[in-house]
């Protein structure tokens, strides 16, 4: 991702219902991110019984959750009816093989497929990454990705 993030304006969202859908997998580096994601969308008027939280073990796992969000709902989120965002969360460290990128690749592939096939638009925000100093720059360090993907979430709700 670039270090240059677009400006977005200044948006309402109290009307909006998101949902997040966040690996537990690095969890204190997601939790980093998902704290920054509520965080902005508290900023924006966000109503806090309009966000629901999934969380799944890892990042493979966000794509279903993010479809049962934007279909609906989750089992025991007690709340009814679609998303009109849902942000996907998880981070993917490089190790001695290319895993990171093969699981990377299938969900941002698979969010995709979800946000068309619902019809919902989806945030991709799981971040792979080289190294764990990259990952903590951008889940609880100087680049904040978790009001970058908010901010992306309220401007797509805005177009629903």
């Amino acid at each position: 991702m670039s270090q240059d993030a677009p400006s977005s304006p200044a948006l309402d969202g109290s009307p909006f219902r998101l949902g997040i859908a966040a690996a537990r997998f690095n969890g204190e580096l997601v939790d980093g991110l998902l704290a920054r994601v509520l965080a902005r969308l508290r900023e924006a008027g966000v109503k806090p019984a309009n966000v629901a939280v999934v969380r799944v073990p890892g990042s493979h796992e966000v794509p279903w959750a993010a479809q049962e969000l934007a279909r609906g709902g989750v089992a025991g989120q007690g709340r009814a009816g679609r998303c009109d965002c849902v942000i996907g969360l998880g981070v993917l460290i490089a190790g001695d093989t290319n895993h990171h990128e093969m699981v990377g690749a299938s969900v941002s592939q698979a969010l995709q497929r979800v946000a068309l096939d619902a019809r919902v638009p989806v945030i991709n925000g799981v971040i792979v990454v080289n190294s764990l100093a990259q990952a903590k720059a951008r889940c609880t360090g100087r680049i904040n990705r978790g009001a970058e993907f908010a901010e992306a979430a309220l401007a797509m709700a805005a177009l629903c």
